[in-house]
């Protein structure tokens, strides 16, 4: 067994060998507890039959533990200084792909296609840069990628919002974009002191599992996000107030406003934070012949 990357006394060594500095833009705070890391692995339910994909590697500190369990690993680096890093903690593995490139600009599937083709079973697991957090997990889900789920590390303010049920405060636009797709939980909280450097706030680790059905079959899946993201606009506002401010003509077009929100029992004096995803699908559904066009 090869000695850990994520203890502090060998981070510390690699960062100086390489004379590393952390660059602010890029989010990067390095794990430095091999449990932790171990913890989120194993909440991947990760075999040899399976692939994991990586955001982040930084030096290698949660890649080694997916390389020990998971039957190949593909990660996403975008810091061009640390690819040799990586070439050297990672150098007693064989089944690891370093990807140079950012996640957000990368065409995922083609490198599934290619890297992971006898692969049927993929996670992502992945300590997320927290400043993209939210992009990075939007374009992983609507990319409609062969994903089983994923497991991954985020501020805990993030993941409390991705999980948060309806009826509370964290709920909003971007609970219901997640968890049309995948089921959330938060799996572990992670105290910031295994960080190096330490962030300011406390992480998350959220398990998503792919929804073998999808709560809600909608008619138009973006019109059906617009409606939720309008619900959302004002948190103060009704629905009915909400709705006509944010949706093309909305004030003109109350009456009929009214009758769809009517015609699927939804009270208009509500607030976007009651409705559930399956009333946000009806809702979406009964408006779509009137804003259609617009």
């Amino acid at each position: 067994m090869h000695k850990d990357i994520a203890t502090p006394i060998r981070t510390q060594e690699i960062l100086k060998k390489y004379g590393f500095s952390f660059k602010k833009s890029l989010g990067q705070n390095f794990l430095i507890d091999p449990n932790i890391l171990r913890n989120i692995v194993g909440h991947a339910n990760l075999t040899k039959d399976s692939a994991a994909i990586e955001v982040g590697p930084g030096i290698g500190a949660l890649t080694e533990h997916l390389a020990r369990e998971a039957g190949h690993v593909v990660s996403f680096e975008i810091d061009q200084r640390l690819l040799p890093v990586l070439e050297d903690t990672l150098s007693p593995y064989d089944n690891i792909d370093i990807v140079h490139s950012d996640i957000l600009k990368a065409d995922v599937e083609t490198i599934i296609n290619t890297k992971l083709a006898d692969y049927k079973d993929i996670m992502v697991v992945a300590n997320l840069p927290y400043y993209v957090t939210t992009p990075i997990l939007m374009k992983l889900l609507m990319e409609d990628l062969p994903l089983r789920g994923m497991v991954v590390m985020m501020q805990k303010e993030v993941a409390d919002r991705i999980s948060a049920k309806p009826g509370t405060k964290a709920y909003g636009s971007l609970s219901i974009a997640v968890q049309y797709y995948m089921s959330a939980e938060i799996a572990m909280i992670v105290p910031k002191t295994v960080f190096m450097p330490q962030p300011n706030v406390d992480s998350a680790v959220l398990r998503l599992l792919r929804h073998e059905e999808p709560p809600v079959v909608v008619k138009d899946e973006k019109f059906f996000f617009t409606i939720t993201k309008a619900a959302f606009a004002q948190r103060r506002k009704t629905l009915l107030n909400n709705l006509q401010s944010q949706l093309p003509n909305g004030k003109a077009n109350k009456e009929a406003i009214l009758e769809a929100l009517a015609s699927v029992d939804i009270d208009p004096t509500r607030r976007g934070e009651t409705l559930s995803i399956l009333e946000f699908g009806k809702l979406a559904d009964s408006l779509l012949p009137i804003f259609k066009n617009s």
